[in-house]
């Protein structure tokens, strides 16, 4: 797959400010420092597509993003950062479960961890929330390039047994500095889209 078009569509707080066109959505989910707004860029190939800011934690709203106008990337408020309130945090909580209940066009929940650390208790209990919705799981280990090559197994069998990643989820390693794993990334898109299409 390449991506020939890329625009940001809105910011949106509740279900009435969600596309209605029903196309394939891939939602986003990580640490507020694990390179969501990176990720989007490097998809896109549009390095100004998400801005990439030096403070975590400013998504507040569901990004939706069009590619191709065929398919919708969405960025959700990252989580586990400490200056976020209490009570912020909730309303995250609750418009990310608004989303994940009324969206039945959820192709894949894309869930970036960092490859060079141990994944946080944060991200085991966003795991275990996306499998309690029976969402199928892509996990993105970010900062690929920043691993040496005879760390790399060790680094993703620790990923892979503390998040207890069931065998229907799968595990790509990305580079957003040499795209390594972009293409996995896009392919698997693309086979989901295409099974749209096709229905």
């Amino acid at each position: 797959m390449k991506i020939t078009s890329s625009e940001f569509i809105i910011s949106a707080m509740r279900i009435s400010q969600y596309p209605t066109d029903n196309l394939p959505e891939f939602m986003l989910v990580g640490r507020s420092n694990v390179g969501k707004s990176s990720f989007i860029n490097t998809i896109t190939g549009n390095k100004k597509m998400a801005r990439v800011s030096n403070t975590p934690g400013k998504t507040r709203n569901l990004n939706f993003y069009l590619l191709n106008n065929s398919f919708y990337l969405v960025d959700v408020p990252g989580y586990g950062y400490a200056s976020v309130s209490k009570k912020e945090q909730r309303k995250f909580g609750l418009m990310i479960e608004e989303y994940l209940e009324n969206r039945p066009n959820l192709e894949r929940t894309f869930m970036l961890v960092d490859l060079r650390h141990k994944p946080s208790d944060d991200d085991v209990l966003m795991y275990k929330y996306l499998k309690y919705f029976n969402l199928p799981v892509t996990v993105v280990a970010t900062k690929a390039d920043k691993v040496s090559k005879n760390k790399r197994q060790k680094a993703k069998s620790t990923i892979v047994k503390t998040l207890e990643l069931v065998e229907t989820d799968n595990l790509i390693l990305l580079s957003n500095t040499t795209r390594e794993g972009k293409e996995k990334i896009l392919k698997q898109i693309e086979d989901l889209t295409i099974g749209e299409e096709t229905l």
